[in-house]
């Protein structure tokens, strides 16, 4: 059969013996009618004319989403946790109100994420008698940084044995969540931990049996970390009744059931007040921080290795000499490093962080910065990591001025280069609250800090505990950027979103043949910002070849 053609010559579109030739232009052609298609040479698209305008379609690279907020066209656009789409925003870190959820006086308070169900889990200690300890799961709303939590759950069945809760702990190979806690349920304090089921997606946790880890007394500040290769969960501890000895032990889950091995000792030269652990995926091992009464109170780290159900220890190294109270340590993927935080009452009260690196069974320091020039008498510090957005972050009580005992809660959001510590900014929460009691975990799902603290309301005798939720600013994280939109659409509507080796033609500025990157504030550079996400490169001041 003859091929059938449009057009002058054999260049234009035409049917061929075994595919379909489509005219080829390296621009939109200046009239067209709805349903025309033509391929753009300079684009590498498929395009036709809705009626309006002209369109890439879909297998040409481009997505129907449907649309988080208004989009302009051009706008660089991020994918977010439910499907939607919304353009890349630069936002103030910012505060939710508080989520109260006990209205009466409490103790120590814990809390951790449930991976799995998405959902925060809290420990508290209800000082009210008989002490008992208390467990709620709340679900965190990014749309306005609130938690919402379920009823409680007693940790003992009965409800009326004393529990003091002391870390929760997610463990990702069984997907269950871990509490630790000291009970003097049997006449004698021991040291505690029971494997919890989250029951999602309601806000609801049941328990197995509690297991000892401590018979011979209160394993006292208890922490715990998550080790993915051999997985296993290390608890350390100060046994406050073997001379306040750091210990360490190793657990492994196993359904509902949680078994140790034997307890090692890491310090044993007076109290390890304060101990903290972090795991370094890198290295395979565990940093231990801790404050060293037996050595002037001076700030200490040790390197931990995990085989089987034991741990060994390397040489035990001084990272502050000074009286280094609430430290705390959390590592940070992105340079590969641990970050210590901690109050110097050896100079002022004064708050300081450094970069501590684990290589074979020792630990090397960077040079210490001041992070918050003064602390209140209760000031904890708390180190954690952002895994979204790459950036490390350190909540702690400062003395601000007022009532010492109506303190504030701040974040202070730091960029980390190698060794080099800055603090990008500062956010103020809790407001007229105490800050006695604080904890704090990172609910990746929704990119989110969720702090509880016990708190007293200024000018009233009623004591109650709340969460808040801290929001760290911008939503473009390293892994969440898809694309421009293809044109201006209106909040719910179904956004055509140009993606990977498509071409967007929406821009101003570019500068043609270079690699251009997403900004936090939604415009585009030549330069990375932080953190760093390629955009595409310009094939013109006006196109970008979308990052393939």
């Amino acid at each position: 059969m003859a091929p059938i053609f449009v057009g002058s010559n054999n260049e234009n579109t035409r049917i061929r013996s075994n595919r379909i030739g489509l005219a080829a232009s390296t621009s939109d052609p200046g009239s067209a009618a709805e349903g025309d298609g033509y391929y753009n040479s300079s684009d590498n698209q498929l395009k036709f004319y809705d009626g309006s305008a002209w369109s890439a379609i879909q297998g040409s690279g481009a997505v129907s989403l449907t649309a988080s907020g208004t989009l302009s066209n051009g706008s660089p656009v991020v994918i977010n946790t439910d499907g939607t789409v919304s353009k890349v925003t630069a936002s103030n870190p910012s505060i939710g109100s508080s989520s109260e959820f006990l209205d009466d006086s409490s103790g120590n308070i814990n809390i951790g994420y449930d991976e799995n169900t998405q959902r925060v889990v809290l420990a508290i200690q209800i000082e009210s008698s008989p002490y008992r300890g208390q467990v709620y799961v709340g679900v965190v709303t990014a749309s306005d940084n609130s938690v919402h939590w379920g009823s409680p759950t007693n940790l003992h069945t009965t409800g009326t044995q004393q529990a003091s809760p002391e870390k929760v702990i997610y463990d990702p190979s069984s997907q269950k969540t871990v509490i630790i806690y000291d009970s003097s349920a049997t006449g004698s304090t021991k040291g505690y931990a029971v494997v919890g089921t989250v029951a999602g997606p309601g806000l609801g946790i049941t328990f197995g049996t509690p297991v000892v880890f401590e018979d011979g007394g209160q394993a006292f500040a208890a922490e715990s970390v998550y080790d993915p290769v051999n997985k296993k969960l290390i608890i350390v501890y100060l046994d406050a009744t073997d001379n306040g000895y750091g210990k360490a032990i190793v657990g492994t889950v196993n359904g509902d059931v949680i078994t140790f091995g034997s307890t090692y000792t890491f310090e044993n030269g007076g109290y390890a007040w304060n101990p903290h652990i972090s795991y370094d995926p890198v290295a395979n091992k565990v940093l231990i921080t801790y404050r060293d009464a037996g050595n002037s109170n001076y700030g200490t780290a040790i390197v931990g290795t995990v085989s089987g159900t034991s741990i060994s220890f390397g040489t035990a190294l001084v990272f502050a000499s000074a009286t280094a109270l609430y430290n705390s340590v959390s590592y940070n993927p992105k340079v590969g490093k641990h970050l210590i935080v901690y109050r110097d009452n050896s100079d002022s009260e004064i708050g300081k962080a450094l970069m501590a690196t684990v290589s074979g069974n020792t630990v090397t320091f960077g040079s210490t910065i001041t992070f918050e020039g003064n602390f209140d008498a209760v000031g904890s510090t708390i180190s954690l990591y952002d895994s979204n957005r790459e950036k490390s972050v350190i909540l702690a009580v400062p003395e601000t001025g007022g009532d010492p005992n109506y303190e504030n809660a701040h974040a202070y959001i730091a960029d980390i280069d190698g060794n080099t510590i800055s603090i990008a900014s500062t956010t103020a929460f809790n407001t007229n609250r105490n800050n006695t009691m604080f904890d704090a975990t990172y609910d990746s799902s929704q990119a989110r800090f969720v702090t509880a603290s016990r708190n007293y309301i200024v000018g009233g005798s009623q004591n109650s505990s709340a969460a808040f939720v801290f929001d760290p600013g911008t939503n473009l994280f390293p892994n969440n950027f898809i694309g421009f939109s293809d044109a201006a659409y209106s909040n719910g509507q179904t956004a055509n979103i140009q993606i990977i080796s498509s071409v967007d033609d929406a821009q101003t500025g570019l500068t043609t043949g270079s690699l251009h990157y997403v900004q936090t504030d939604g415009t585009l550079s030549t330069t990375a910002g932080a953190p760093s996400v390629e955009a595409g490169t310009a094939v013109s001041d006006t196109k970008i070849r979308i990052k393939s």
